[in-house]
């Protein structure tokens, strides 16, 4: 199993970012995924989630910003991020809600 995360990098205060994760080697479209993110210091934090039947789930700090989504077609699930704050900045990680298999992270900074 593979996952590859992609889309970060350095965007002001108030910006956007598209994060997107490609995963193969698992029947993608049955598998519930999760983004987290680990700032500097401190522990890693889900940030939002996704089911197979497209339920989604916001950690209070980036509800109404973030939005999380998925492409079975694609075997990739996405994350839109707008209004992103220094807050924000960390490494973002995908993650299979079963097995647990992580991505090997995308930094994403945001200078104010």
């Amino acid at each position: 199993v593979q996952l590859q995360a992609s889309g970060g990098g350095l965007v002001q205060a108030g910006g956007s970012l598209r994060l997107s994760c490609a995963a193969s080697g698992i029947i993608f479209s049955v598998i519930d995924m999760d983004w987290y993110r680990q700032a500097p210091g401190e522990q890693r934090e889900l940030v939002a989630s996704i089911t197979s039947s497209e339920t989604t789930n916001y950690a209070d700090s980036v509800m109404g910003r973030f939005t999380i989504s998925r492409d079975n077609a694609k075997s990739t699930v996405y994350l839109q991020m707008n209004s992103l704050k220094p807050e924000d900045t960390a490494v973002y990680y995908c993650r299979t809600r079963a097995f647990s298999y992580w991505g090997q992270g995308t930094l994403v900074t945001v200078s104010s």
